[in-house]
């Protein structure tokens, strides 16, 4: 009676083309990890993108388009927390140019929105 291991040596004594060698004698060989559970090794995981920073951007984007500074100041104070936050998260979140565009977006309708309204208290500005 032939075993798979006779099966697959050769006349050499060495394993054929396509099979898997031996362990060498005496090194261990560790367990498989239980189902579910992580692979071991690798990194943490995929970056992810601040939930803060992009609304911070689409802001601070209205805020110049139509809202001004009712706008650009929510956009300021989402992007100086998301900054501070991806810059505590160590490395496991994204999105600070987001939200440095969005503080950005924001100073630049805050600016606008008060320019408009010293314009229309003036006299200045109207829309007829």
């Amino acid at each position: 009676m032939t075993t798979n291991d006779d099966q697959n040596q050769t006349t050499s004594g060495l394993p054929s083309y396509g099979s898997v060698p031996p362990p060498p004698e005496g090194s261990y060989t560790p367990p498989p990890p239980p189902p579910g559970a992580p692979a071991p090794g690798g990194y943490g995981g995929i970056p992810q993108q601040n939930k803060k920073a992009l609304w911070s951007m689409i802001l601070g984007i209205v805020g110049i388009v139509c809202c001004g500074f009712l706008a650009g100041i929510p956009a300021l104070i989402l992007g100086n927390q998301a900054k501070q936050e991806i810059a505590a998260s160590g490395g496991t979140q994204t999105g600070e140019g987001m939200a440095k565009a969005g503080v950005i977006l924001g100073i630049i309708a805050i600016v606008f929105g008060v320019i408009s309204v010293i314009l229309f208290a003036t006299g200045n500005f109207s829309y007829s």
